[in-house]
């Protein structure tokens, strides 16, 4: 049975599934969402005050640092409303037009951060291979340049999924697989011909994850061929202790997404509980953990946020 959203008098309603085999209302459940969330928004906000108070982080790698971190923050903005709704509210329920939005943030948000980690590797890149060159090459004119088109890249890129799938026709019953609307979830719903749906869905993708992966492995690979090429073994350490931070980044993005692409496609087999939490570690784990990576890999930042303390305990 379909309708679709174009007409009929009632609304088109998507229900949300919480996870499997735990009640829709479950405070033990909605404790810590609410704790990850509430450290998210503390360690992204205080990484951007820093980076704006202290001058002595305006610097190329920062300024890229912020960008990570405003994604981050729309990542899981994105996936706030609902997930709260359903596990403090026991509210399932979601308008199209509302899920639409949501997919289309979530899409958006996750493409520009995966941008943000290629724009950070080419930072790591001229830093290690071409360290006189770094101030000339990487001036605050190119990184605005390169954050607006890596901005207006996840805002384009995605907009064609959401218009493609606004006039589909849906079938009942419209229950989604996760806490919050994605794109492959909805498509499983459609009721018509989603060929041309997938098609962009994938070269959407390739134009984004695909590409950002590739050229962040291609980065690294010459990376490591100039650490190397290094006589000091001190040195050597030395220069690849400035990646760690950025490489536990891309590790923390990339791995989550593999694994839920991997699942969609070829584990149907697998229980329900596995994409869940797959899917949720993809949205949550890296706006958690990327404050908490940068904090503690980064010097100056640890400085910071340790005379920040002292201060604080002499005030008090």
């Amino acid at each position: 049975m379909s309708s679709s959203n174009k007409t009929g008098s009632s609304p088109l309603i998507f229900i949300l599934t919480g996870i499997p085999s735990l009640p829709t209302s479950s405070y033990w459940m909605a404790l810590p969402l609410c704790c990850l969330y509430l450290l998210m928004l503390l360690g992204n906000c205080t990484l951007l005050w820093m980076i704006k108070t202290d001058h002595s982080l305006h610097t190329p790698m920062y300024y890229f640092l912020s960008m990570l971190s405003v994604a981050d923050l729309g990542l899981s903005l994105s996936t706030l409303p609902t997930m709260l709704a359903i596990f403090w509210f026991e509210s399932t329920s979601l308008r199209f037009e509302a899920c639409i939005v949501q997919m289309y943030f979530i899409h958006s948000f996750s493409a520009i951060e995966s941008g943000v980690l290629v724009a950070m590797a080419f930072d790591r890149f001229v830093a290690i291979c071409y360290p006189l060159r770094y101030a000339s090459v990487l001036t605050s004119s190119l990184i605005m340049k390169v954050g607006g088109a890596i901005f207006m890249r996840g805002i384009c890129v995605v907009l064609p999924v959401a218009l493609l799938i606004k006039n589909m026709p849906f079938c009942r019953p419209r229950v989604l697989s996760h806490s919050f609307c994605l794109h492959q979830d909805m498509l499983r719903l459609v009721c018509g011909d989603v060929r041309v749906n997938s098609l962009y869905g994938l070269t959407a993708v390739i134009v984004t994850k695909g590409l950002d992966s590739l050229t962040i492995l291609l980065s690294y690979m010459m990376i490591i061929r100039a650490i190397l090429s290094i006589v000091s073994q001190e040195a050597q350490a030395k220069a690849f202790s400035t990646c760690i931070s950025h490489l536990c980044a891309v590790l923390i993005f990339y791995i989550p997404l593999i694994g839920l692409s991997i699942i969609h496609r070829f584990g149907k087999h697998l229980p329900p509980l596995t994409h869940t939490l797959l899917a949720d570690a993809y949205l949550l784990v890296p706006p958690v953990l990327n404050p908490l990576v940068y904090s503690w890999k980064t010097k100056q930042i640890r400085r910071r946020l340790l005379r920040a303390g002292f201060h604080r305990g002499i005030h008090c």
